[in-house]
């Protein structure tokens, strides 16, 4: 359940990246079309763990832990942008977002590391 609590929560973030266009502080090339499409295999990826984790594969176990270092990495490498004066995911819900995939990313990596998910 917290993988799909994480999953959820990433997908609307990227959502949320697309509206602060986020390519531009990545530096990635192509804009929004290219943006979107990179987008794809990242969404079909993490709806695929979720397949996967059900039949406790090893590659769901893997994906588990790919999302969680997905919220982790969102949350930081998003608070240190904002510590350096970048004024994107500033809004309300942004913060909410990011705060909320370091919470749950937290108990994912507990649940993780602690028990057989």
């Amino acid at each position: 359940m917290v993988y799909l609590v994480n999953s959820v929560l990433l997908i609307v973030h990227e959502i949320d990246s697309a509206y602060w266009r986020e390519w531009e502080l990545f530096h990635l090339p192509g804009g929004l079309d290219f943006f979107l499409l990179l987008h794809v295999p990242l969404v079909s990826l993490i709806l695929y763990g979720l397949l996967e984790i059900t039949t406790h594969s090893r590659l769901g176990k893997l994906l588990y832990f790919v999302v969680n270092f997905g919220g982790f990495f969102a949350f930081f490498i998003h608070s240190y942008f904002l510590r350096k004066g970048d004024e994107r995911f500033t809004s309300t819900v942004s913060r909410i977002l990011l705060y909320s995939m370091l919470f749950v990313s937290l108990v994912q990596l507990y649940i993780g590391v602690s028990q057989d998910f």
